[in-house]
C-alpha cells in the first residue's frame, strides 16, 4: 500500500517526469470535434511526438488526426504507458478499474481539467501507478517547456515590442528544468 499523495497541488519535478517518461496515451473520451478541448489536447501532444490513441465507443472504425480510434482501452492491441481521461468525474472509476487489467498497466492515471476521482486515484496508487488529477498535460507541457511565455503568457514582464520571430511549424522543447533551482519534488 503506498502512501496517499496530496492532490491539490503537484511539484513541477513530478509533473516534468511524467512528461518526459510517457511516450504512448490513451486519451479516453477524445472528441472528433476540432472545437473541443480534447480535440486540441490530442493534437497538441500528438505534434510533440507522443503516440496518441484515441478511445470513443462513439468513433469506432474512424480515425481522429489519423489515428484509429478504439471503443475501450482493453482494445488497443499496444502497451499504453498513461491514460488521459477526458469524462466527468462520476464515469472515471470504471475507466481505472478497466486500465489496471491491461497487460502491462499503464504507468500513469491522468485526470483532466475538472476532473477529479478520490476514489480511482486510490485504487491506481495503491497498485503502484502515478495519478494527475483536474490538471491538462497539453497546459503543464506548455509551462514546463515554456512554450506558454513564448508570447508574453507567464512571462511576468509586460512589452510592446514584437514577439521573436521563431520559425515556422512546431517547436518541440524539452521539458527540462529552467534552472537548477527548478528542480521542486
Amino acid at each position: 500500500m503506498f502512501a496517499a499523495m496530496n492532490h491539490d497541488t503537484y511539484g513541477d519535478a513530478y509533473i516534468r517526469g511524467i512528461l518526459n517518461t510517457v511516450k504512448t496515451i490513451a486519451m479516453v473520451g477524445i472528441s472528433p470535434k476540432d472545437n473541443r478541448p480534447s480535440f486540441f489536447a490530442f493534437k497538441y501532444l500528438l505534434e510533440r511526438g507522443y503516440r496518441m490513441i484515441p478511445v470513443n465507443p462513439g468513433q469506432i472504425g474512424k480515425t481522429i488526426l489519423g489515428q484509429k480510434t478504439y471503443a475501450n482501452l482493453s482494445d488497443i492491441p499496444e502497451p499504453v504507458d498513461m491514460v488521459d481521461i477526458f469524462r466527468p468525474s462520476q464515469h472515471v472509476l470504471p475507466i481505472v478499474k478497466e486500465a489496471l487489467t491491461l497487460k502491462p498497466p499503464p504507468q500513469v492515471i491522468w485526470m483532466q481539467l475538472t476532473v477529479r476521482n478520490d476514489e480511482a486515484a486510490r485504487l491506481a496508487e495503491n497498485a503502484g501507478l502515478k495519478v494527475v488529477m483536474n490538471r491538462c498535460p497539453k497546459i503543464e507541457y506548455g509551462r514546463l517547456s515554456s512554450e506558454i511565455s513564448w508570447m508574453g503568457v507567464n512571462s511576468r514582464t509586460l512589452s510592446s515590442r514584437r514577439a521573436q520571430n521563431l520559425g515556422s511549424g512546431v517547436q518541440r522543447l524539452r521539458l527540462g528544468p529552467a534552472s537548477e533551482a527548478d528542480n521542486d519534488a
